[in-house]
């Protein structure tokens, strides 16, 4: 026998019993570490992939809504916002944001983040490179004393009860499964970009929000979830900003007028719906400027440089691509600051949790998403350890999956039930361009494939692939829901049928179920609304 033969074999499965079980990786999920293991709570983080280099952030530069505490510099930065988002963000949460943000960025820059400096020699603190900023991340997490299982996929949340009191899912590498049992649960496994390709987002399914609602969640902002990023028809890099500097043209190189104002995606997004359309970054017209923006967006020219263009001189073909609930601002409904969930014991954050309390109706891009994920995360890590810590025993009880485990008549293929929904969601005229025909139609086709697929299950490999469909079959419906529920235009949900925002639906769309999904009115009159509203 060999040593190699001598070895024991593998568990079939982890069972790890501590306060606060983290479900995702990335800068929420890791915050939201952090805090609670700042508590002296015991703390396990599980990631899909591997925490510090999966996700949107990991893999490009990001904004940080960062803003000092001088009350003029406050005020404009909330202020900036509210009418882009419909009047739907709440100052109540969003000055919280402010200074957990700012607190939170001055620590990285304590930690040694390398912040650029201006000419006076000051760190400038408004952005980070995603690689840096998620590998220390991931070393803080760690050093602090937090349980990291990579790919580990999250499947299933326990519950007892009624409480959330863990999860269960899949060893990608090892083989088999894992069960943590926890005193209280953070959701931060990120939107749903509906695999688009976008860069970094192919793991960013939804399946936060499809064990939320399983438990008993609710969700809020689901009709917000129309953001399309322009990138290259070659490429999936979708850091947009640089498009500042480009004009836009149709095959015959003349130039699509209005295409770079603040109105330019849907004017680009018409136009993709019966021609291509090109980009030509020329409005950078120094090298000064050029050096600049490659210092900035590195990543954005390497698809480019591999293949010889450059897009200072020469015209691409861009297309717009499908980000979701990622650039979106729905998600988990949130009963207050604690980042908790309508479910006890559960608690959301980053892309997981609705950013409507800072962003409205419209995205918040890199920068106010960045922020929420600092903020939540942490709001959220404090608040589960010290539930957690009230509920000692709630760890130790012998829990059940809510969703029942039945046998399926026939096999199912998961990329063909990826691509029935991506065929849903993908096209401008049924989810950039809403209307009540277009998007009915759509939502009785998710309905009908949620039926086909709502309780099957798989073994091995196939299970993670199954279970991600599911997913985003159930996100699909939510936001078709919301969005049919929604006869007006406000923020990012535009309705041809109802292009004018409509003073009488100012209110929040909060859903539940998953078989039968209800929506509700939930009322919001934020500071201003009534003085700037038409």
């Amino acid at each position: 026998m060999s040593p190699q033969d001598a070895r024991p074999a593998p568990l079939a499965a982890t069972e790890i019993t501590c306060d606060v079980l983290v479900i995702g990786g990335g800068p929420a999920g890791c915050w939201a570490a952090l805090e609670a293991v700042g508590t002296q709570a015991k703390v396990v983080l599980v990631d899909k992939g591997y925490c510090g280099s999966s996700g949107a952030t990991a893999s490009a530069g990001t904004q940080i809504w960062y803003v000092p505490p001088d009350p003029a510099e406050r005020e404009t930065a909330m202020a900036s916002r509210e009418a882009m988002g419909g009047y739907l963000s709440d100052r109540a949460w969003m000055v919280p944001v402010l200074d957990k943000t700012f607190e939170s960025v001055n620590r990285l820059a304590d930690w040694g983040y390398p912040f650029p400096r201006n000419e006076e020699g000051e760190q400038q603190r408004i952005s980070v490179q995603g690689p840096e900023y998620m590998r220390l991340l991931r070393r803080r997490v760690k050093n602090a004393g937090v349980t990291i299982l990579d790919h580990h996929p999250a499947m299933h949340l326990l519950t007892d009860d009624g409480a959330v009191v863990g999860a269960s899912g899949l060893r990608r590498q090892a083989g088999g499964q894992w069960t943590v049992r926890a005193g209280a649960v953070v959701l931060a496994a990120g939107g749903c970009a509906f695999m688009s390709k976008a860069l970094g987002c192919d793991v960013l399914t939804g399946d936060g929000y499809l064990m939320g609602a399983e438990a008993g969640a609710e969700l809020s902002g689901m009709e917000f979830s129309s953001a399309y990023a322009i990138s290259p028809a070659f490429a999936s890099i979708t850091k947009t900003a640089l498009y500042r500097f480009a004009q836009f043209y149709r095959k015959d190189e003349s130039v699509i007028e209005g295409a770079g104002s603040a109105r330019g995606r849907s004017i680009i997004a018409r136009m993709l719906l019966c021609e291509p359309v090109y980009a030509r970054l020329d409005l950078a017209e120094t090298e000064e400027v050029r050096a600049i923006l490659r210092r900035a967006q590195p990543n954005f020219f390497v698809p480019f440089d591999r293949r010889g263009i450059d897009p200072f001189t020469e015209f691409f073909e861009v297309k717009l691509r499908l980000e979701g609930t990622v650039r979106g601002t729905g998600g988990l409904r949130l009963t207050g600051l604690d980042c908790a969930t309508t479910v006890t014991g559960l608690y959301a954050a980053g892309d997981n949790a609705t950013r409507e309390p800072i962003c409205g109706g419209f995205t918040g891009g890199g920068s106010h998403n960045a922020a929420w994920a600092i903020a939540s995360g942490a709001f959220a890590g404090a608040s589960a350890a010290a539930f957690a810590r009230d509920n000692t025993g709630a760890a130790n009880k012998p829990p059940v999956a809510p969703l029942p485990v039945v046998n399926q008549p026939r096999t199912l293929d998961p990329q063909a039930i990826i691509k029935a929904v991506q065929d849903e969601v993908f096209p401008l005229d049924i989810n950039y361009f809403r209307t009540h025909a277009g998007l009915s139609a759509s939502l009785k086709r998710l309905d009908d494939l949620w039926e086909g697929i709502a309780t099957a299950t798989a073994d091995g490999a196939t299970a993670l692939q199954l279970r991600q469909a599911q997913a985003m079959v159930a996100t699909a419906r939510f936001m078709y829901r919301a969005a049919l529920a929604r006869t007006e235009t406000r923020g990012m949900h535009r309705r041809d049928d109802y292009p004018r925002q409509d003073p009488a639906q100012h209110h929040r769309l909060v859903l539940r179920g998953l078989e039968a999904i209800v929506v509700r009115q939930e009322p919001v009159r934020p500071a201003g609304y009534a003085e700037a509203a038409e």
